[in-house]
């Protein structure tokens, strides 16, 4: 099946203030978005959705990297990452999970970054205009809390109900005046173990 891609769009954020004090050095929030046809729109419940996903999800996942990284400069410079979907009205949530939630769409990012941690992600469903929450992490280290930070945007005509928005993010910085410190501390002072944060 083809791929029927209505409009891809690119978000540039530059963060100079926050708090009221100059940023020592402005953060960068990158946001690549493709708003597609949901290739099961008008099926009705699809059992088997892995075609659909194997069409779609490496296209997608390609696209939205090179756009990531062209407007980056290179991988090596984005430091936090994540994705999103968001379904329109007539689709499922599982439509949204399938096309991101796949190594055949993640992968093309995690390698052009050379990312070690996994992609945060965000997956929900909504109307036109609906907030596209893409949330980051660090790409190689998890518990850095300094760039656990959150892409907030919107595309005022999609998705429409038989669309999928699909999107990336990424990060050059982290917050401009982080101070909360680190997981690893909170572990060290509760006497927890980095591989069982939970100690259960």
């Amino acid at each position: 099946m083809a791929i029927e891609i209505r409009k891809t769009l690119l978000q540039v954020e530059t963060i100079l203030i926050e708090g009221g004090k100059a940023a020592p050095i402005p953060l960068k929030l990158y946001a690549a978005m493709a708003v597609v046809k949901n290739p099961w729109a008008g099926k009705g419940f699809v059992e088997d959705l892995k075609p659909e996903i194997h069409a779609v999800a490496p296209v997608l996942g390609e696209l939205l990297t090179r756009m990531i990284i062209d407007a980056v400069g290179s991988g090596e410079q984005v430091e936090a990452y994540g994705k999103a979907a968001v379904v329109g009205l007539d689709g499922e949530l599982e439509h949204a999970s399938a096309l991101i939630h796949t190594l055949r769409f993640g992968n093309h990012y995690r390698t052009a970054v050379g990312a070690k941690s996994y992609l945060a992600f965000c997956n929900t469903r909504g109307p036109a205009n609906a907030p596209v929450m893409i949330p980051l992490m660090d790409k190689n280290d998890e518990g850095r809390r300094s760039h656990y930070l959150t892409i907030q945007t919107a595309i005022g005509d999609a998705p429409a109900a038989n669309e999928i928005l699909v999107a990336l993010g990424a990060s050059v910085g982290g917050r401009p005046h982080h101070r909360i410190g680190d997981r690893y501390q909170d572990l060290k002072d509760l006497g927890n173990d980095a591989s069982n944060p939970a100690a259960v």
